[in-house]
């Protein structure tokens, strides 16, 4: 249920499982984390299938604890720290737990029909820890309170003026456009690659100066 494409320094991770709006269990969730710490390339893009990128956890492994599994935490904190460019390609709706890995990702383009919410308020539990943080840092806090707090529901066009998204795709683009956004830091050296995300995380580089591509 989590397919697996490497094609030229890009690695494209599939949620498969749009009968139940890519729902995810804990061997799902298993098998992303070892995707994208296995990630051979200069960059990742994580999308779903179907018209759905993911509803959070299924519901029956909800029940049975998968909600506040540490895997969540785990997942979010590989894409965070992978060297790749990591890339959300939002082919539909975001929800709950499925967050955590977006909100770590370094871009997010999503279809203009989806919808983003993460009712974790509803539902009676905590988010995931760095979630929060991600997500205000992102869109800013009275947002997140929204969000998190009022559990509100947000469309494609409003999380982009938000900063939640950073670019609207139609669905037959969304995949070329993660592509295209792809090719530099496909093209770059690693040393270099890994620098600029850090120099985008307010981490100092020495000799950053230095970096150049192709050396």
């Amino acid at each position: 249920m989590i397919r697996v494409a490497d094609e030229g320094g890009l690695r494209t991770v599939t949620i498969d499982r749009p009968d139940k709006a890519n729902s995810l269990t804990g061997e799902m969730l298993e098998a992303l984390i070892e995707a994208v710490e296995g990630t051979p390339g200069g960059a990742l893009v994580l999308t779903g299938a179907g018209k759905v990128f993911s509803a959070g956890a299924d519901l029956e492994a909800a029940k049975a604890g998968l909600a506040t599994s540490p895997l969540w935490e785990r997942l979010s904190h590989a894409v965070a720290e992978s060297d790749a460019l990591t890339i959300a390609a939002l082919n539909g709706t975001l929800a709950g737990g499925a967050f955590g890995m977006v909100l770590a990702c370094d871009l997010r383009i999503s279809v203009p029909d989806a919808r983003f919410f993460y009712p974790v308020m509803k539902l009676g539990y905590l988010p995931q820890p760095s979630d929060p943080a991600r997500l205000t840092a992102l869109v800013g806090r009275g947002r997140a309170r929204m969000i998190l707090l009022a559990a509100q529901k947000i469309g494609a066009e409003e999380a982009v003026s938000w900063g939640l998204v950073d670019r609207l795709a139609e669905p037959e683009a969304l995949l070329p456009e993660a592509a295209a956004l792809c090719e530099a830091a496909i093209a770059a050296t690693p040393e270099t690659r890994a620098g600029i995300k850090a120099m985008c995380r307010g981490v100092t580089v020495p000799g950053a100066g230095s970096l150049l591509i192709g050396d």
